[in-house]
């Protein structure tokens, strides 16, 4: 038996039969774990020994969402602003261990703690947290609000004649908190998640003194690209990630690969189907005694004449006048706008063609799948909250798929911080290949 990093006894043997379990080759373990591929050829030949990292990933993956998170995970991370916790469904995916949550919405919590319920307390206002009250860990996560930020106290600043930095213009902030946070614990990494216009606000300003508090200030070596998660799920969703490491370990967001946004999945892949198993709240409708429940949405998401005349009307108005609002109306073999947290208004970014009848929203089902909190049809993450809350939910989250992604190229990098010693690899890029859509999915 040889020693993984930590003292972790795995052999050479024994990781070839857990990479077998999972279904996967060496080209997809090296894509699941983060590690390239001739990395994995050395450690099942015995030339190297199998990073505890890739080991726990690997046995998480085989143990299934519903098992817990191993104790010796390879890394840890704090979720802020963690919503319903798309950032951390990522990150765990990779092997890290959740230790700090913080939420200020109740809803929301009561949406997070249904997924991840034998856990830690979610702190709410993260402006009353001490950081001292913050665990230390390896990596910071936080999909944080975007607020204008206020010149007045630099212009009071100037007018001492005190000399201030990039943190002093974003006190008041929310991202003030994620900085006061980083400069406290110092953690190896970090992830940050934005609207793609926060590089456009207040002509680029907002950006540069985000990035200037995070380089100027606090040190860190920080590298932001847009990712639009169309590759991953079956909607255009732009978002701007922004990462940054303690040491420079070479992370360059321009260098690394992205599924093409224009050969990912289909609506069709995220619908609800008649083969899958009837859930009543979305796929039974109040009159369907009598018929195959399983391929009957409730009408409740069918327009009613009134709001489909609405919309209808509202679009004409706005073509005549050369604008382009108006309505997303779509069939199962396309690609959805990004859906908002203003979808519970009227569903009109996303609205699924029927036949003889007007249009559907999606239910909070099919959002789960569009967002990717559910990855099959067979997990289905728990909804404890109203239809109007869980629009505004998943319209508030991030892509799952797309996070799980950065963290996978991220993986290397935090373990080089914390593992100086050993040597890594640039991950093998992703596969090419998208998810199947269903059969005869319900439009």
């Amino acid at each position: 038996m040889s020693q993984g990093t930590g003292g972790f006894a795995v052999d050479a043997e024994e990781f070839q039969t857990l990479r077998e379990l999972n279904g996967l080759s060496i080209d997809e373990a090296a894509h699941v774990v983060g590690f390239g591929s001739r990395t994995i050829r050395r450690w099942e030949n015995g030339q190297a020994k199998p990073q505890k990292a890739a080991v726990e990933v690997l046995k998480y993956r085989l143990e299934g969402r519903k098992a817990s998170i191993p104790e010796a995970a390879a890394f840890t991370f704090i979720d802020l602003f963690a919503g319903i916790g798309g950032m951390r469904r990522g990150f765990e995916a990779v092997g890290g261990r959740c230790i700090f949550t913080s939420e200020w919405d109740e809803y929301a919590q009561r949406t997070y703690r249904a997924n991840f319920p034998d856990d830690h307390e979610i702190a709410g206002d993260i402006t009353q947290v001490d950081a001292d009250d913050i665990p230390e860990h390896d990596v910071l996560l936080a999909g944080f609000p975007c607020q204008p930020f206020s010149i007045a106290g630099v212009s009071k600043l100037n007018s001492l004649g005190r000399e201030h930095g990039f943190m002093n213009k974003t006190q008041g902030t929310l991202f003030f908190e994620v900085l006061r946070i980083l400069k406290a614990r110092r953690p190896a990494a970090f992830l940050l998640e934005n609207v793609k216009n926060l590089k456009s606000h207040n002509k680029g300003d907002t950006f540069e003194t985000i990035l200037g508090a995070l380089r100027d200030d606090l040190g860190y070596h920080v590298s932001a690209h847009v990712v639009d998660a169309a590759g991953y799920v079956p909607q255009h969703r732009e978002r701007i990630f922004i990462v940054g490491f303690r040491e420079d370990t070479g992370f360059d967001f321009g260098k690394l690969e992205f599924r093409d946004p224009k050969a990912g999945p289909s609506l069709e892949s995220i619908l609800h189907s008649p083969d899958e198993e009837p859930e009543s709240h979305f796929t039974l409708s109040a009159d369907a005694e009598g018929a195959n429940a399983s391929s009957v949405l409730n009408t409740k998401y069918t327009l009613s004449d009134k709001l489909w005349n609405y919309l209808q009307a509202y679009a004409a108005k706005h073509k005549a006048a050369g604008n382009g609002f108006g309505f997303g109306l779509n069939t199962p073999d396309m690609r959805s706008r990004t859906l908002s947290a203003r979808y519970y208004k009227d569903g009109s970014e996303i609205l699924i063609k029927q036949s003889g009848s007007n249009p559907r929203r999606l239910t909070p089902r099919e959002c789960a799948r569009l967002m990717g909190f559910d990855p099959d049809r067979e997990t289905r993450m728990e909804i404890p909250v109203s239809d109007t809350r869980a629009y505004k939910q998943f319209g508030n989250a991030v892509a799952v798929p797309v996070v799980a992604e950065v963290a996978r190229y991220m993986l290397p990098h935090i373990m080089r911080i914390k593992d100086p010693g050993e040597l890594f690899e640039a991950p093998t890029p992703p596969p090419t290949s998208v998810p199947e859509a269903a059969p005869h999915a319900i439009a």
